[in-house]
Formats: C-alpha cells, sequence, structure tokens
C-alpha cells in the first residue's frame, strides 16, 4: 500500500491532533504503549525461555554426553568390545566409559551426599575451562586426587589442599556385619558447571579411583556417548541398541531429561499463547483510538470528498495512521525488550535490591544465572505478528471514514 502525497499529508495530520483533540492523542499514546509493552513481554520471555532450553542443554548434555549405554545391574562387564561397538556407528562423534555412583562425602565433620564421577583422563580435561580454583592437572596424573563442584565446596566448608572422605556402603563383611568403606582424597581443584544441582554434589575422579573405591574391578558403570546431531540421536543410536538387547540400554539425552524438556516446551507454548492476547488487546486500543479520530474528523471527511478525495485514499489514510502506531510500538518493543534483555542480571539484582527477596535461587532454577537467547525467527513471527494485528484493526474505522456520504454530514452546515 503506497501513498500518494497528499494522502501521506492527511494521514501526518490526523496523527498529531491539534489541541482541541489531546484526548484522541492521549489514546493513540496510550495504544503505542501497550503494543510496546506487549511486544517487548513476548521478547523477553521468549528469549529467556529459550536460554532457560540452550542453557540447560548446554550444561546439562554438555558434561553428560548426548546418550549412555548402560549394563543391568549398574554394571557394564564387557565394556570395552561395547566401546568399540559404539565408536564405529556412522554419527558417533565420541565414545568414553563412565562410572557415576551416589554415595555420602565428609569433611572436617560436615557430611553431604555427592555423586562420584569416574572419568578418563581426556573427559576430566573437557571440565578444565570450569574450574574455578586449583588444577586438573594432579587428577590425571596422581590418584588420590579429585575435583568437586563448587556449591558442594561451600557446603562442606572445603577447600583446594582439603581432604574430603567418601564413605562406600558396599564395604567389606566382618562377623559385626558390614564396615563401610572410606578412602580420603585430596581436592585438587573446585569446578562451577553453572548447574546447581551438579556444583552441589559432583565429585570428579580419575577412572582407576573409582573403580577401586566401587570395587568394580575393571568394569564401569556405563559408556557416555557424543553424537554428530543431537536432536535425532535416538536415531543414530537405534542401531547399536538393537545389536546390545539384552546386554545393555542405550538412552538418549531426551529419554534421561524428558520430564524437564518436555516441561519447558508446554511452557514455552503457554506462554507465548499469552502474551500473544496482550498484544491483541493492545492493538484493541489502536481500534478505539482510530474510531474516536474518525468520529471527530466525520465533518473534514465529507469536506475532503467534497473536494475529490476517492474512498481508496481515505481508506489508505486510517489504515495508515493505524498501521504507522502499530509499527513504532513493534520497533519499540524490540528495542526496549533487547535493552531488557542486555541488562537482565543488572535488573534482576536491582528487583531483589529494592523487594529484600532472592529473585534467583539456584536451587530452583537450576542455572545460577538468568540465561537469554534471542532466535531471530521468533523474533520476525513476533514482529510480523503485531504489524498483522495492527493492521486488521485498522479495517473497520478506515471503512467507516471510507463510507462517510458527504451529503448526510454537510446537510445542515
Amino acid at each position: 500500500m503506497i501513498l500518494t502525497p497528499f494522502e501521506w499529508t492527511i494521514a501526518k495530520r490526523y496523527m498529531l491532533p491539534g489541541r482541541g483533540e489531546a484526548f484522541i492523542a492521549l489514546v493513540a499514546g496510550i495504544s503505542l504503549l501497550a503494543v510496546t509493552l506487549g511486544v517487548a513481554a513476548l521478547v523477553i520471555v521468549m528469549s529467556v525461555m529459550n536460554g532457560f532450553r540452550a542453557e540447560l542443554f548446554d550444561k546439562i548434555v554438555g558434561l553428560n554426553g548426548h546418550a549412555i549405554i548402560q549394563g543391568y545391574g549398574g554394571r557394564l562387564d564387557n565394556w570395552q568390545s561395547v566401546l568399540d561397538q559404539a565408536r564405529k556407528v556412522p554419527g558417533v562423534k565420541r565414545a568414553s566409559p563412565l562410572i557415576e555412583q551416589p554415595l555420602m562425602g565428609s569433611v572436617n565433620g560436615r557430611v553431604e551426599l555427592i555423586f562420584v564421577r569416574g572419568n578418563t583422563a581426556e573427559d576430566i580435561g573437557r571440565i578444565a575451562p570450569k574450574v574455578i580454583d586449583g588444577s586438573l592437572k594432579e587428577l590425571q596424573v596422581d590418584s588420590g586426587n579429585v575435583a568437586i563442584g563448587s556449591q558442594l565446596a561451600a557446603n562442606l566448608g572445603a577447600r583446594v589442599g582439603d581432604t574430603i572422605t567418601v564413605i562406600n556402603p558396599q564395604g567389606r563383611s566382618t562377623p559385626f556385619g558390614t564396615v563401610p568403606r572410606q578412602i580420603a582424597y585430596r581436592i585438587a581443584a573446585i569446578f562451577e558447571i553453572g548447574v546447581y544441582d551438579y556444583d552441589e554434589r559432583f565429585v570428579v575422579m580419575p577412572m582407576r579411583d573409582a573403580q577401586t573405591l566401587l570395587l568394580l574391578g575393571d568394569s564401569v558403570g556405563m559408556i557416555e556417548v557424543q553424537v554428530d546431531d543431537p536432536d535425532v540421536a535416538a536415531e543414530t543410536l537405534a542401531p547399536l541398541g538393537e545389536q546390545l538387547a539384552g546386554r545393555a540400554v542405550v538412552s538418549d539425552w531426551k529419554t534421561i531429561n524428558a520430564s524437564l524438556f518436555e516441561a519447558l516446551a508446554v511452557e514455552r507454548v503457554a506462554m507465548f499463547v499469552v502474551l500473544s492476547i496482550i498484544v491483541l488487546v493492545a492493538v484493541f486500543n489502536i481500534l478505539s483510538s482510530l474510531i474516536m479520530l474518525v468520529r471527530a474528523k466525520t465533518r473534514d471527511i465529507a469536506i475532503l470528498r467534497t473536494m475529490g478525495a476517492t474512498r481508496r485514499s481515505l481508506l489508505k489514510v486510517f489504515v495508515a495512521i493505524g498501521f504507522v502506531i502499530g509499527a513504532l510500538g513493534t520497533l519499540a518493543g524490540l528495542g526496549l525488550g533487547f535493552v531488557f534483555l542486555f541488562f537482565r542480571q543488572s535488573i534482576v539484582r536491582g528487583i531483589e535490591l529494592v523487594t529484600g527477596q532472592n529473585l534467583w535461587d539456584p536451587s530452583i532454577r537450576f542455572l545460577t544465572e538468568l540465561p537469554a537467547r534471542s532466535d531471530p525467527v521468533e523474533i520476525a513471527l513476533i514482529s510480523v505478528m503485531a504489524l498483522v494485528f495492527s493492521f486488521l484493526a485498522t479495517l473497520y474505522p478506515a471503512l467507516k471514514a471510507a463510507s462517510t456520504d458527504p451529503v448526510q454530514v454537510l446537510r445542515y452546515e
């Protein structure tokens, strides 16, 4: 829809009402503000939801791999052959043995539930960027050293160089019963993955130390696998699952974390629908402001008709007025949303400071910081949706203006 200079002049004049039309200008301003806030809310919430999913995927899957091959009874005795089979599957990028077992850890009398992870030297090196104190080199060259999560270190009051005693209930049998197995390890490093549950529980140690602690001999607990395309991990590993039927079970990341990621997907759709309704309600303000403008300008419209203005021209004028309000509101909403996302952590801290409430408790939110990741396709969809709603809101008042009969309006003038 291209406006002629005459139509654009009339549209600009009506978008800036005179002194006697301050109420119409106020309603139009409220319409623009409502669209701005609605679009900004959509951008912020959808970006945060995408950030949640992306951060959880990066941290959870980045630490655990895209799938695991687990033996029955928590042990995989013939893991070398299974590892070779996994590495030969097309689409598999990496496969390595892993031991993971819930136990108890104690430092200076403080006891916490821990998850012992036995990793190869290569896998231990992968968490090096997450180390905040100490070094992982001692884990890779010496036994008897471990790395623990930052929150676990805080709970136990532990520092690098301290000794953590790991307690395994499956100890040796004596005439007086089973004596738990207790082995002391030196804390060589403290890491922070960014997922609260991991930072609160994980104790990483060399594979051989974990096998000794858990009395596994040469067995491992599972094999973790990384594939080229995580979204089709199940399909990629389906042939391997058939080969290992009866010996081991193959589970991909979607199966392991199904409840978490499905909940996020449902919440993401629900929030989009709810906030879209907010934008729709905001657009109704454009409708009401245009109806008021048409009623206030009925005499002017009749005069324009008598001067030769066509119905099509008047239709384009009022559609342009409403669409420009919607477009300006959409652009302002996008800008406001991106500014909020850029300063999101500072805003959260500011609200916490003012209210005295902890809005972002990592023990509840899983992640240590508010995440955000904008999807260009979603941003485009939000913008198009707001513009389409704005356009539809202009049709009734524009048609009403275009159908004005100058004879009836000017009869008694």
